[in-house]
């Protein structure tokens, strides 16, 4: 299976269903980043602290796989000079869209978050790069690519899933109300699907997700180079996982590209 065109579209799909990640955020708030009053989020619920982004006005900000009209525009509002680079065109389509109609400098860029090869090294201050990871299959070569584009003491932030979620089959979840452990880690699909389960999820025509262990999600950064400055833990709802009831769903981390950890 070509797990690059099978979760384009699909995500194609999901953004123009309009899915949560895919609702661009009004002139309200761009005017508001205009000012320097703006959040964005790396993680479902938790805005990203103001001290790990800093003053963005002037840096070069790419954001990785985080299209659908929501935190490039908002950074591009706040003075950042910002690249969206996104697997999805209607992703893209709608960071273009909210840029347009607010005036943004903006560059869209489709691709993907695993070869940044259309950028050269050291092209960047930040790389902001929401939870999308579970869309790859090997995070690793993320790590190394982000790594090669940011500039010496240049900031990594990044979100990810919880790898404990993917113990469990969410539908069969909702459906009974409880949570009962059923795939062994790391968890990859179609392959971890029984065949009926296969079935089903060709059907729904969802992307392709994978788990990935802490030690590739925080140890790949530190192998790839970074330094590790910050960490948190997310929630999300009880709506969209019971999960959420018992455990953090999601983390996000801060590192840094350091002179001292230079490869």
């Amino acid at each position: 299976m070509d797990i690059v065109s099978h979760n384009r579209e699909a995500w194609n799909r999901e953004s123009r269903a309009g899915s949560e990640w895919s609702r661009p955020v009004d002139a309200q708030a761009i005017a508001a980043a205009r000012t320097g009053e703006f959040s964005v989020i790396l993680t479902p619920s938790k805005p990203v602290p103001a001290d790990w982004l800093g003053d963005v006005r002037g840096k070069r900000v790419l954001c990785l796989a985080s299209g659908g009209g929501q935190q490039a525009p908002l950074l591009a509002a706040a003075g950042a000079h910002v690249t969206s680079f996104d697997l999805s065109d209607e992703q893209l389509r709608k960071d273009q869209d909210v840029a347009d109609r607010n005036g943004l400098r903006l560059s869209c860029v489709q691709g993907n978050m695993s070869d940044l090869s259309k950028f050269s090294d050291e092209s960047f201050d930040v790389v902001f790069h929401p939870v999308s990871n579970v869309f790859v299959p090997d995070v690793r070569p993320v790590w190394r690519e982000c790594y090669r584009v940011l500039c010496s003491n240049g900031v990594l932030l990044v979100g990810f899933m919880n790898p404990s979620l993917f113990l469990f089959n969410h539908d069969e979840v909702e459906r009974t109300g409880s949570l009962v452990v059923k795939y062994a880690l790391p968890y990859s699909e179609p392959e971890s699907l029984a065949a009926a389960e296969q079935a089903l999820w060709r059907d729904s025509g969802r992307a392709a997700e994978f788990s990935h262990s802490l030690e590739t999600q925080i140890g790949g950064q530190l192998n790839a180079g970074f330094v590790l400055t910050g960490l948190y833990e997310d929630s999300w709802s009880d709506e969209a996982t019971l999960f959420n009831r018992f455990s953090p769903v999601a983390i996000a981390t801060r590192a840094v590209k350091s002179r001292l950890s230079l490869k």
